[in-house]
């Protein structure tokens, strides 16, 4: 079978939760399958890192889509052309974007639906494409794949669609992403947080991620607690960051919040590692990767009670309101005085962490491309 991929969110160095999910999928699925060929559709030069095997042929695929005219032109035009030259018998999209042009087979991955919960996080050009075609894309798609069962409720209940047409395919962590020893947990709150304990945030940032209640809370708790207890914040700055920025510069206590931007997987394992708890107080998650990273290093969570990060954290995470900046605080003050709590937290993690890898998640998004084809 001759399977096509859009792979153009596989970015070197810039590899986030979508890009991420592709790259540990891809990697085990053209290993475990070398009878068929795979075709990875690139909208840019790739990089070699993305040929995982010898049955994979990458194809670089004009104009560059980074923009709803280019999504359009790309998928509607370029992709179905591209489809019909290498007689392609299967696609995949992991990455929520199809074509409706084209009559081969499409597996689609809906990681999630954050523009319809909260459009005005995003800006009006994307939102304006995703709401006029997320909906044709899930009903012209053979088969769905999704990262939760809250993202499988929320596509079937918002679009219409058969809850038996969506297959739930968890995410997994970097096996980077482990336990540290004492000696390098010192060593990296020496690096990152002068010595200190430090809570930690992980992701983009931009509105629908809660930064800004997020430095308020850590504003209340440093108010509250007398301790020399930092916040570190890995991530680079997205889209509508301006809010951010100006709580930054404004806050109180900002010496005790370190910056650290945009990490790769050695470096920011070694973050969440060393850190005493995650603080991910995000708006809305189809998944949550950070979570399961921080529980995968045995550091317990304080996490929204909101959308999808309940059924990531299970019983690892204290959970919090994420609109309510004193309910955030009250959780890091209640995490930082109880040591008991915080290591039955970790234990629990320890539990968690065994319903998802990403071996898993490659054998079920495997399964969901296989009943396109039965289809």
């Amino acid at each position: 079978m001759r399977i096509a991929v859009n792979t153009r969110l596989l970015l070197k160095g810039k590899l986030e939760g979508i890009g991420w999910f592709t790259y540990q999928t891809l990697q085990h699925i053209v290993k475990d399958h070398p009878e068929h060929e795979f075709f990875f559709f690139f909208d840019r030069p790739y990089d070699p890192q993305f040929v995982f095997a010898k049955n994979v042929t990458p194809v670089v695929v004009h104009p560059q889509a980074r923009h709803p005219i280019l999504f359009y032109i790309w998928f509607e035009w370029s992709i179905p052309y591209m489809l019909r030259k290498y007689k392609i018998d299967l696609f995949l999209s992991p990455d929520s974007y199809m074509s409706i042009s084209t009559k081969v087979p499409t597996c689609l991955v809906i990681h999630d639906l954050a523009f319809e919960h909260y459009p005005e996080h995003f800006v009006i050009a994307h939102r304006l494409y995703w709401r006029h075609y997320s909906p044709l894309f899930a009903r012209k798609a053979e088969c769905i794949a999704t990262v939760s069962t809250f993202s499988k409720n929320d596509i079937s209940a918002r679009y219409g669609i058969d809850p038996a047409k969506i297959d739930v395919v968890y995410n997994g962590a970097h096996d980077e992403y482990r336990p540290l020893d004492p000696t390098t947990r010192d060593a990296v709150k020496k690096q990152y947080a002068d010595g200190c304990e430090y809570f930690v945030f992980a992701g983009a940032l931009h509105p629908r991620k809660n930064i800004v209640n997020l430095l308020k809370a850590f504003v209340i708790f440093k108010k509250r607690q007398h301790t020399n207890m930092k916040l570190v914040i890995a991530g680079r700055p997205a889209w509508k960051y301006e809010e951010v920025e100006q709580m930054r510069s404004e806050m109180p206590f900002k010496d005790d919040v370190k910056w650290v931007g945009y990490m790769n997987v050695d470096e920011l394992s070694r973050v969440i590692g060393g850190a005493y708890a995650l603080v991910y107080a995000s708006l809305f998650e189809g998944f949550g990767i950070p979570i399961l990273e921080a529980l995968q290093c045995d550091v317990p969570a304080i996490v929204s009670n909101t959308s999808s990060m309940p059924e990531v954290a299970g019983d690892a995470a204290l959970l919090v309101d994420p609109s309510d900046a004193n309910d955030i605080a009250d959780k890091m003050h209640q995490l930082y005085k109880d040591e008991a709590l915080r290591n039955k937290l970790i234990a629990n993690a320890r539990i968690q962490i065994k319903k998802f890898d990403w071996e898993g998640s490659a054998s079920r998004l495997w399964e969901s491309m296989m009943k396109c084809v039965k289809g």
